[in-house]
């Protein structure tokens, strides 16, 4: 971690800037919630976070949901401590930009 931060491309996407900040409000959240409250498809949201787990910025588990009847299954989502240290990272490098400094200095 810098104190200035550090941009990461891969965050910097739309959609994944905005999962890794739901994310970071939380310990964990499930897919759906992420899904609607983004607004996109379980597609859509599966390949940002594919993306974010290949990097070991996001973790998922699975586990049996008790108030249903059948085996569906819920899947949870957290961002590892790496995804953590990298988002605010890149949010303190977005600041220093905002504040009209050079983020790459």
């Amino acid at each position: 971690m810098s104190p200035e931060g550090s941009f990461n491309e891969l965050v910097h996407e739309p959609i994944r800037l905005r999962i890794c900040g739901l994310l970071r409000a939380v310990d964990e959240l499930d897919f759906a919630v992420l899904r609607d409250t983004l607004g996109i498809s379980d597609a859509a949201l599966s390949k940002h976070l594919k993306v974010l787990a290949t990097a070991g910025f996001v973790t998922s588990k699975k586990i049996a949901s008790e108030a249903r009847a059948d085996a569906r299954r819920l899947t949870w989502l957290r961002l590892t401590d790496v995804g953590r240290g990298v988002f605010d990272d890149h949010i303190r490098a977005l600041r220093k930009i905002a504040a009209g400094a050079d983020a790459s200095a």
